[in-house]
């Protein structure tokens, strides 16, 4: 079984990539989107050594999905297969997972009819020894070394959307990567704070080596975080508002759907699929709205696009009324809204401080 795995593979380190498209393919996507599989599509606990046996030992059919996300990604691909003729939806799933469950996640990902063209496992299970137990669950070093390395095999100015969650360092994976590609940070300020992040030496030399080998641009458009344990969204705004904070996977299709990427239809099925799969109620999707208008997330174009939609289907009151109004999009590129009017914070900061919580 090893010996099989590791033929399937390309192993780095601790990294292993599992490709299951032609590289051509992978050069040619200009949009890809990045998903960190654990608490962000799957509902599964690595980050204990218990919770890393429970879910290697777990079948397939018995994996749980984050509530919604099988269907948003699938209306995602259905809504780009129409707007751009393309068969195949270029997703990459991250887990933390060791590569001996790839066929299990494998057969998971054909039980959700979803076909990503790659998936990076972190080779977890040499770390069950004495004085590498650490690194079972720090994911900062494996996470950026995967980005890097994706962002070698894709399009020279991709632009990549990214998941994750708040249980682990996504958000800070996330912007650091985007920081490294930019070129906004320095080799001395990333080896300062990587190290500070317990990143190893041989990971900050790989990290620095990749990022010698791809363009000078930022490749991030969006990242979206997962409140799995119930953090502040406001933390978030310490990124810039491209670090978008959801509640569940209602509100990241509606923002979605505001940026052009997903049709009502898709945005249907998915709340849909939250009610009648995961017990979620009309009047709870309604308040997710709601709240997304309050941050200032939906505007006021998007606001009057879907609102007569929910309300056809049931899903806000005919009287319903938001607790403040939406805000006027300022700034919106290809349909992509990127400012709205009356809100300050930046899209991107320039300085992000990684290595206190506070903003």
């Amino acid at each position: 079984m090893a010996a099989d795995w590791q033929a399937r593979s390309e192993i780095n380190s601790d990294v292993v990539f599992f490709r299951y498209v032609p590289e051509g393919m992978e050069k040619n996507s200009e949009e890809v989107f990045i998903w960190d599989l654990d608490k962000t599509y799957l509902d599964t606990t690595i980050d204990s050594l218990r919770g890393l046996l429970q879910t290697i030992l777990e079948r397939a059919w018995n994996k749980r999905n984050i509530p919604g996300t099988s269907t948003l990604i699938k209306a995602l691909s259905i809504f780009r297969a129409k707007q751009s003729g393309q068969k195949y939806f270029p997703i990459y799933f991250i887990t933390a997972s060791p590569p001996q469950m790839e066929e299990r996640i494998s057969e998971k990902f054909s039980i959700d009819e979803i076909n990503p063209f790659g998936c990076f496992y972190k080779d977890n299970l040499k770390n069950l020894r004495p004085g590498r137990f650490w690194r079972l669950t720090k994911q900062v070093g494996y996470k950026l070394h995967a980005l890097m390395q994706l962002r070698t095999r894709l399009h020279p100015s991709v632009r990549q959307i990214c998941w994750g969650d708040d249980s682990e360092t996504d958000a800070i994976i996330y912007n650091l990567y985007s920081d490294i590609c930019a070129r906004r940070i320095g080799p001395h300020e990333i080896r300062s704070i990587l190290e500070k992040l317990h990143v190893t030496g041989e990971q900050v030399d790989q990290i620095l080596m990749l990022q010698s080998q791809i363009p000078e641009n930022d490749p991030v458009e969006k990242i979206y975080i997962n409140l799995a344990t119930d953090t502040d969204p406001d933390y978030y705004l310490k990124f810039g508002r491209r670090t978008m904070a959801t509640y569940n996977t209602y509100q990241v299709a509606l923002d979605l759907v505001q940026d052009q990427r997903l049709s009502l239809e898709g945005l249907y099925a998915v709340a849909q699929d939250m009610i009648y799969n995961y017990g979620f109620s009309p009047e709870e999707l309604m308040k997710s709205f709601d709240e997304l208008i309050r941050r200032g997330v939906l505007g006021q174009a998007c606001y009057d696009k879907v609102r007569p939609f929910l309300e056809e289907k049931g899903l806000i009151f005919h009287d319903f009324e938001p607790s403040m109004p939406p805000l006027k999009e300022k700034h919106v590129i290809d349909g992509k809204v990127f400012e709205m009017e009356g809100v300050h914070e930046p899209w991107v900061h320039e300085r992000v401080d990684y290595l206190h919580e506070s903003r």
